[in-house]
């Protein structure tokens, strides 16, 4: 039988109760250590894009024929070798309609960019494996954080099977390029992939007390608004490399207009196409659409700016600055690209500048969903 307790001896006499692992915090795991390794698999990703978008500006996205995601580490360590997969390449379509004057020495320059793009990709898959097995052993991951974790892994192999799926388009009939739509595919995971690193990166940079509090005071309005421009931005970006995937960049190099027209001619032909694949495949067509979506991106921007910049916190007004200055520089660049009839170096600098500010779209969201508060003393209220 229990025995009897005075009225008031509980008052500072009892035992503190153990925190029950679950409750708020949980299992905080290593969360420093996991952002850490996730930033680095942030970088190569972006990396991995600003080389993918080199890959096909050089056209060299189809010097390698095969897909062996093992072996084909390995690149060709003789001349014999070098000599056979030069006659794989040119059994390709892409060889013998377009590039039947070319020579060993020429082959080899765009093997090394496929080759280096197909690297990159595997070093990632084995930084996340080592990683992520890592972590799990070491019992570090933090509660709630395996599925997360794991999904971004199977996200990274699926893109390496699309990433073929789309190679293999253009090894077809008489194509010379990859197809545009499965491109736009394989470039549009890749900012999935990197939008949920990023977005992995800013929950774990604080803990989960702090984000709990924080969300109390998200303010709505805002969060919806990001939400739509991140959307609105994810198209764009699809739009972009439709334009990509058939050249569309370089054939109306003048602006406003195109060609001195407001809408291209012929826009809805494609020969032997029915009408439905001149959005996806008729040049004029596909820049026209880029284009408008931009315009509609920036009108957006700047609605979702006019409401970030009253907002009550510092760090969130200092976000939607951020994501409004990096939309009109990449309207800029839109228009350079454009201009120099998609020159390399500007094509290559527009597509960054797309990792840019959809990164900086995604961190305003963030801290809209999850301000921080500010101090008037300090002077980052």
């Amino acid at each position: 039988m229990a025995a009897k307790r005075k009225l008031f001896e509980d008052v500072g006499a009892v035992a503190p109760v153990a925190a029950t692992p679950g409750l708020i915090d949980g299992r905080r795991g290593a969360r420093r250590g996991i952002r850490v390794w996730l930033v680095a698999i942030f970088l190569l990703v972006a990396m991995m894009i600003a080389v993918g978008g080199l890959t096909r500006l050089t056209d060299s996205g189809l010097s390698i024929t095969e897909w062996k995601p093992v072996t084909g580490a390995l690149p060709p360590l003789s001349e014999t070798d070098w000599v056979a997969e030069f006659e794989k390449y040119q059994a390709s379509p892409e060889f013998q309609l377009q590039n039947s004057q070319m020579g060993l020495e020429e082959f080899k320059s765009i093997f090394w960019w496929e080759w280096g793009h197909r690297q990159l990709g595997r070093v990632i898959g084995l930084v996340w494996a080592l990683g992520f097995v890592g972590f799990l052993a070491a019992r570090a991951i933090p509660a709630g954080w395996n599925g997360r974790l794991l999904g971004l892994g199977a996200l990274g192999g699926l893109q390496g099977a699309i990433g073929w799926w789309m190679v293999k388009s253009g090894f077809v009939g008489e194509n010379v390029d990859v197809e545009s739509y499965r491109l736009a595919t394989h470039l549009g995971l890749a900012f999935v992939i990197l939008g949920l690193t990023a977005w992995y990166v800013f929950l774990l940079g604080r803990s989960e007390t702090d984000l709990m509090q924080a969300r109390r005071a998200a303010e709505r309005k805002l969060v919806g608004l990001s939400t739509g421009l991140m959307h609105a931005a994810f198209l764009q970006i699809l739009l972009g490399a439709l334009v990509a995937g058939i050249d569309a960049g370089r054939g109306f190099p003048t602006w406003p207009d195109m060609n001195g027209q407001f809408f291209p001619a012929d826009a809805f032909y494609v020969p032997g196409r029915p009408v439905w694949a001149a959005f996806f495949e008729n040049p004029g067509l596909v820049q026209f659409m880029h284009r408008m979506a931009g315009y509609l991106v920036l009108a957006f921007g700047m609605v979702a700016w006019l409401r970030g910049r009253q907002s009550a916190h510092g760090a969130t007004r200092g976000a939607f600055h951020g994501v409004m200055a990096m939309l009109v520089a990449q309207v800029a660049l839109g228009i350079a690209t454009v201009l120099t009839a998609a020159h390399m170096d500007v094509a290559i600098t527009h597509q960054i500048g797309a990792v840019i500010l959809w990164v900086l779209i995604i961190r305003a969201r963030h801290l809209a969903m999850y301000p921080v508060a500010g101090s008037i003393r300090e002077g980052t209220a």
